[in-house]
């Protein structure tokens, strides 16, 4: 078995391509209307045949509070493993990512947290 799909409930989709793409630098994949939506989804540029990052629409009212708590709360939805952590915290902070921690030990690796501009934090660690 093997995860080759991951979704994340954004609060745009439009924001969120641009910011996975422009900030993040994950390349979009697929882009087809879905009624209402798209099926949008990016991938990295560092293994395009791996997993398929959905730009989930957030429209259900049940789940926007949760996100909102959790968020509030500093849960991470998703890890995203880098080479250098210190040169993708300066690269990314460029295009104005907002870190929520920066940098620093976390048992064997380093890792950093980030807001996804999106209503979801995101964790880089140096793997």
């Amino acid at each position: 078995m093997k995860v080759k799909v991951s979704r994340v409930m954004v609060d745009g989709q439009a924001k969120a391509l641009k910011f996975y793409t422009e900030a993040l630098g994950f390349v979009k994949k697929t882009d087809v209307p879905a009624g209402e939506f798209r099926r949008l989804t990016v991938v990295s540029p560092d293994g395009p045949g791996e997993v398929e990052l959905v730009l989930e629409p957030n429209n259900n009212p049940a789940a926007k509070p949760d996100r909102r708590a959790l968020l509030e709360q500093g849960v991470l939805l998703t890890a995203f493993a880098v080479d250098g952590i210190q040169r993708e915290d300066r690269r990314l902070k460029k295009p104005g990512v907002a870190f929520r921690s920066q940098p620093a030990p976390m048992g064997p690796t380093m890792a950093a947290g980030f807001e996804d501009r999106c209503g979801n934090l995101i964790q880089i660690y140096q793997g």
